[in-house]
């Protein structure tokens, strides 16, 4: 369409297939030539390049191709008059353009791009009746009519991945401007980061930043009041600190729905900003990645189910959900409890500080595993609960593992509190855990990932130099950043990648952060400090990890941070979180209290031996 300014094409899909053996001339109709003419047939601009164990095929769209596989999927787009409407290409001035001045968003473009790469492939064979023999090599795979050719060479195991690739401009100039940006500490390029990345990663970003900001204030509070000599207001300030917290974390989270709204207007994204599945369009997920042949079909056919077996189905996927939740409960009650509990009481007895080191790294890496193992036990129960959709499941996913990883981390710390009420070892405890573990976490997540990509690498030219033994010596190198790419790690949970991605850990580590420090915080008040220097560092690092260390992600179209809202601000913990301030400010200010009027410290400690 000539009234649309034309966009810059980027290559955005990668598609690896195997290396050739044979020569060319050994192939009278081989499979990567044909996925390679029909790839331009439907409009992709296709590059080919050899890498050192693999071929690359790699696929861009311009915006007339987009546009036209946006209209067959009848895509919804906010228009100028403010009304969302179904995309048509003859009418792509009339809706509203990205932040970023682009026509669709990375996550539409995705979606575009499945629909062309599968369903347009598989409509071009419906001309032919008859069976074509595709051959590479010594083997032969037979293309029927009907059949989408991406999708039978990926059942035949000859393609071996479809994978979201960097943008190499875009990469960069996020690089300068986010990841290496350490001037602004807390400033990001939300929408830069929105049209690279999509919905899902621009709102944690979005919410991590915020958070960071909104922490400066009790982190200032809580330093001055550690160590500060307030004298006789010392009594009035501390329940002053815990009462700010507590309207301050109230106030957070209003403010962060209403600025979350504001980036889902901006974003022209029509969806709820409660937790939910995610928004749809035409009746169906975006969150779902599926082939557009199931796709056309589950959207040709609208089937009216029967109020019965609807309601049965609803019911029976809440029995199920309500099964998972108590083997989960139970689980975490009868084996991780008394695991905790053993290891806080043997804490508390040992004497040595070697024992107690040498006990916290076995007990670390026992944890670590037992989790892992929780993780892998809530992913199979999800799959049989009758949840209606990836979203959904991904959140029964969330409030599982959560309460592994709660127990985890508070059991040692609330039985300190508690039962010993020992504020050195609760002080050394909380130190430990918002310190090193937090450092130690941060290494862990973007070291490993690059340890096993230059491990691929490695064994990727080992493997190529052995076959070329008689080749003249010299560094073997990579002939594209597409193979360094394919050799990356996919952004994923620890947990499995079936449910959800790397976000999973992102907001598990930050979750129970908040929890620490808002538990604790009367106990140490500096806590808030430590925790705004982690998340400072945590931006760059996720914003390296995403950009250097991982592949691009698949984009999520989550319009909320779903699941972990109900996590931060549950009544519950807020009410827990309450009653834990309010039981260690009164305790420390009864001891302040005896110290000011005694004036001696021989007698506080008396007093501490007798409580």
């Amino acid at each position: 369409m000539g009234n649309v300014e034309e966009e810059q094409t980027a290559f955005e899909i990668g598609v690896v297939v195997p290396r050739r053996v044979l020569e060319k001339g050994d192939e009278c109709c081989g499979c990567v030539e044909v996925l390679v003419d029909e790839f331009r047939k439907v409009g992709l601009v296709v590059d080919r390049v050899l890498g050192i164990q693999e071929e690359f095929i790699k696929l861009a769209a311009p915006v007339e191709t987009l546009g036209r596989a946006a209209a067959e999927l009848q895509l919804t787009k906010r228009t100028h008059i403010g009304m969302d409407l179904p995309f048509e290409w003859d009418q792509a001035e009339a809706f509203v353009r990205q932040p970023d001045g682009s026509l669709f968003s990375w996550c539409e473009r995705f979606h575009c791009y499945r629909h062309i790469i599968y369903g347009v492939v598989s409509r071009s064979v419906n001309k032919s009746d008859s069976t074509l023999t595709l051959k590479f090599d010594c083997k032969e795979f037979q293309w029927e009519s009907g059949e989408s050719l991406l999708q039978m060479l990926e059942l035949r195991g000859f393609v071996k991945q479809v994978f979201p690739l960097h943008d190499e401009t875009k990469r960069k100039q996020l690089l300068r401007s986010w990841a290496f940006n350490c001037w602004d500490f807390t400033r990001q390029p939300i929408d830069e980061i929105y049209a690279y990345f999509g919905t899902k990663i621009a709102t944690y970003f979005a919410f991590l930043g915020m958070f960071t900001r909104w922490i400066l204030f009790p982190a200032v509070f809580g330093v001055t009041l550690q160590f500060v000599d307030l004298g006789s207001m010392q009594l009035l300030v501390l329940p002053a600190f815990f009462i700010s917290i507590t309207i301050w974390a109230v106030l957070f989270f209003q403010f962060w729905k209403r600025k979350n709204s504001a980036l889902l207007a901006r974003w022209q994204i029509s969806g709820p900003v409660a937790g939910g599945p995610g928004y749809k369009f035409s009746g169906l997920e975006w969150s779902s990645i599926q082939s557009p042949v199931e796709f056309m079909k589950k959207w040709g056919s609208e089937k009216t189910k029967d109020k019965e077996v609807f309601q049965r189905e609803e019911w029976v996927g809440r029995l199920l959900r309500f099964r998972n939740d108590a083997f989960i409960i139970l689980s975490i009650i009868c084996l991780q409890l008394p695991f905790e509990l053993a290891y806080a009481h043997l804490y508390e007895v040992i004497g040595s500080d070697l024992m107690k080191f040498g006990l916290t790294v076995v007990y670390l890496f026992a944890i670590q595993y037992f989790n892992r193992i929780g993780g892998k036990i809530s992913v199979s129960l999800i799959k049989c609960e009758n949840n209606e959709s990836r979203e959904y499941g991904a959140d029964s996913l969330i409030y599982k593992v959560f309460g592994l990883y709660f127990m985890q981390s508070y059991i040692g710390i609330f039985y300190h509190a508690l039962l010993h009420r020992n504020f050195l070892t609760l002080r050394r405890v909380l130190i430990q855990r918002l310190i090193v573990s937090e450092v130690l976490e941060n290494l862990m997540e973007n070291s490993i990932p690059f340890l096993k990509y230059s491990y691929k690498k490695y064994s990727a030219i080992r493997k190529k130099r052995k076959r070329e033994k008689g080749s003249p010596a010299g560094k073997t190198q990579f002939i594209s950043r597409v193979e360094k790419e394919y050799l990356k790690p996919s952004y994923s949970a620890s947990v499995g990648e079936e449910l959800e991605d790397g976000l999973f850990d992102d907001f598990l580590e930050l979750a129970l952060q908040f929890g620490m420090i808002m538990m604790f915080a009367c106990a140490f008040p500096p806590a808030f400090a430590f925790a705004a220097l982690n998340n400072i560092a945590e931006i760059r690092t996720d914003a390296l990890k995403l950009l250097v260390v991982f592949k691009r992600p698949t984009p999520r179209a989550a319009a909320t941070i779903g699941a972990w809202l109900n996590i931060f601000q549950e009544p519950a913990w807020v009410r827990a979180n309450r009653l834990k301030n309010a039981t260690q400010a009164q305790d420390m200010c009864s001891k302040q209290l005896l110290r000011t009027i005694s004036g001696n410290e021989k007698l506080f400690v008396r007093v501490g031996k007798i409580e």
